[in-house]
């Protein structure tokens, strides 16, 4: 096996595995996905891969999980956040990644709290109607605020990915990129 298949191998097993986070019991919002595609637009040197993999493997913990109304607004940041993954992190720094990964968080949160909001029966389509769901959604729910919950998850996560990568790296050099 050749050091790019090594290597290829390796990013396939940390994407899917990370994966797998979505499927145990965890606080709403606190999920690997902003991390999944900030990593793979990072790490994957055939940048469509970096999209595709992480992408399937949302799609597949989607189809077990159940999908929802509001999926292609979910799809629409994940893909988003693969875009500020490939500009940001093409050489992946700590406060890079810090920094993608925060961006991501509120990017998410702008675009699926306004797909919540666009036609909704629970608020009115008006600027103010936008206004108040975005408040519902930094609110706190049972002592839990979904946007915090999201933040948290993206920094974990993003610092687990790139940090674990790194150490891997470190440690095996037929990881580090030619």
């Amino acid at each position: 096996m050749n050091a790019l298949s090594i290597r290829l191998t390796t990013l396939l097993t940390i994407v899917l595995t990370t994966a797998l986070f979505r499927l145990v019991p965890h606080w709403p919002n606190f999920t690997p996905i902003a991390a999944l595609a900030l990593f793979g637009a990072a790490m994957f040197e055939k940048k469509w891969l970096g999209l595709a993999v992480p992408f399937a493997a949302m799609l597949l913990s989607d189809a077990i999980i159940g999908f929802h109304g509001s999926m292609g607004a979910v799809y629409l940041s994940f893909g988003l956040t693969w875009v500020i993954g490939a500009v940001a992190l093409s050489r992946p720094t700590v406060a890079r990644v810090a920094l993608a990964s925060l961006s991501s968080s509120v990017l998410f949160f702008l675009i699926t709290n306004f797909a919540v909001w666009y036609g909704s029966s629970f608020y009115p389509q008006t600027a103010a109607g936008l206004m108040g769901c975005y408040a519902a959604g930094l609110a706190f729910y049972n002592g839990q605020s979904f946007f915090l919950n999201g933040v948290m998850g993206d920094l974990f996560f993003s610092g687990l990915l790139f940090g674990g990568y790194y150490w891997l790296q470190q440690r095996f050099s037929v990881l580090r990129p030619a």
